[in-house]
């Protein structure tokens, strides 16, 4: 908008411009010439009055005024007779023959004549003036002045030239006036469109800014601040309520298995078949809650921080090691010689790698391979967890990161593991990308910006135990339940 408005200025000026200095200069040059003109007929009529009385008596003519006028105006004068032949000339001999020109026959009928023509010797334009010698009506010769119009020109041209350096300084000034208007009128917009941007991204704070521009500007941006302290606390009371009902639920949840493996000891046969299947329901709820509650933290924005991408997913791969060994999957670690510092939020790559390791052991077949490479963009750092499992259509990749999406429903999963690994990505200033796997299977890609200074400490080496108990496995050895976003679900 701001270059609009200065193109608007611009237009106008130049318009205007247009309109007052063409006329200016198309009268001033009309203006110089006229009076040129003018003066040359005046001159001339002065300098046939002093040959009149010679003509009339056929007396010599004296060639000194017209010499005098010659060196002070560089003005050629011709004098002939009533017959056209040439007594006085200042540039030519005399006795020519002048009764052919035009002007000059004009001037023998006792017509005052003058105008300009192209002179190809001179290579310029002549003005001429032919004034009729006459006195009592008889005609008794003419007198012909022909002078160049190069200064008459040149002072148009110099007139013209000012005329445009006036036009380029008004235009620069007008442009950088015109600048500053236009930033100033538009500083209200592009603050609004800055707090838009910020609500658009999730971050609903209101920022105090000086009120400028004019009321309704001021009007739509108290609506939009008042709509987003609506909106932040709708969405704080909704992560609040999620937060406390998980972190609520989860001690009740506990109780209750323990007290249904209790009674299983003691039932035998169908019954305890049935009860078992009780246990795992109360296992899937309990991975549920857990992951709802990772789900809302990842909502608040969290503080942020620096890690090691390439010593954590090492960490992270020699943990899911052993739960991948039991399943017969070989989980392959193609490691970095280097650090990998990037920006995330706190914890953030340790449940992103939590989540993908755990949906690709559940979707990946015995005997298959699970690889985890790190490779590095500009200025970014890319994870890529690839298994040989079935793998996912184009449309399931549009859906896989939608929280509570499965695949499969009828196999174990929350749906929440890649809608978490998507949510703490996007938090750090990442993204997610999902990708086929030549062969079959899927390979999950999360890009992380690179950071600079030294990364911050690792948090202490999880167990395999708290691997196996974060994917679901109850403490009676039963198979991972891990919840996921799509992949396990496969």
């Amino acid at each position: 908008m701001t270059r609009r408005l200065l193109l608007g200025y611009l237009t106008v000026t130049v318009l205007v411009l247009i309109l007052l200095e063409i006329p200016l200069a198309v009268f001033y040059a009309q203006r110089e010439r006229e009076r040129l003109i003018a003066d040359v007929e005046h001159d001339a009529s002065v300098i046939a009055t002093l040959y009149e009385d010679d003509l009339e008596r056929d007396r010599p003519l004296d060639p000194l005024p017209a010499a005098e006028y010659r060196a002070r105006t560089d003005a050629r004068i011709v004098v002939v007779d009533d017959t056209g032949i040439s007594l006085v000339d200042t540039d030519q001999s005399v006795d020519r023959d002048f009764s052919t020109r035009p002007e000059i026959a004009l001037a023998l009928t006792g017509v005052q004549s003058s105008g300009t023509r192209s002179s190809e010797t001179l290579a310029t334009e002549l003005l001429y003036v032919a004034v009729p010698v006459a006195s009592g009506g008889t005609v008794h010769g003419a007198l012909r002045v022909t002078l160049g119009t190069g200064d008459v020109d040149d002072r148009i041209e110099r007139f013209w030239l000012a005329l445009a350096t006036i036009a380029a300084v008004v235009l620069l000034a007008v442009a950088l006036i015109g600048w500053g208007v236009a930033r100033s009128v538009t500083r209200p917009l592009r603050r609004l469109n800055a707090a838009a941007s910020r609500f658009a991204h999730g971050d609903l704070t209101v920022r105090e800014e000086p009120h400028d521009g004019p009321p309704e500007l001021r009007d739509l941006s108290a609506t939009m601040n008042t709509m987003a302290r609506r909106l932040d606390d709708l969405l704080q009371a909704q992560r609040a309520f999620v937060a406390d009902a998980s972190h609520q639920l989860r001690t009740p949840l506990t109780a209750l298995r323990l007290r249904l493996e209790n009674l299983q000891s003691r039932l035998d046969g169908d019954a305890s078949a049935e009860l078992d299947a009780a246990i795992d329901e109360t296992s899937r709820l309990a991975t549920l809650v857990t992951d709802l509650l990772h789900l809302a933290r990842t909502d608040e924005h969290p503080a942020s921080g620096t890690a090691d991408l390439a010593r954590l997913t090492a960490d992270r791969v020699d943990t899911w090691t052993a739960v991948a060994e039991a399943k017969g999957v070989t989980l392959q670690h193609d490691e970095l010689d280097h650090p990998a510092p990037v920006h995330v939020i706190t914890g953030a790559i340790e449940q992103i790698l939590d989540n993908l390791f755990d949906n690709a052991v559940n979707a990946s077949p015995s005997g298959t391979t699970i690889t985890a490479r790190i490779t590095s963009t500009n200025g970014s750092y890319e994870l890529t967890i690839a298994d040989q499992g079935a793998g996912l259509s184009d449309d399931q990749k549009a859906h896989a990161t939608r929280r509570f999406w499965r695949a499969d429903t009828t196999r174990p999963g929350t749906g929440l593991g890649l809608a978490i690994v998507d949510a703490l990505a996007t938090a750090s200033g990442g993204s997610v990308a999902l990708a086929d796997v030549p062969g079959g299977g899927l390979a999950v890609t999360v890009t992380l910006l690179a950071a600079s200074g030294i990364p911050d400490a690792p948090p202490s080496r999880a167990s395999a135990a708290d691997v196996l108990n974060r994917s679901g496995e109850s403490t009676r050895g039963g198979p991972p339940t891990g919840g996921d976003g799509g992949s396990s679900a496969r």
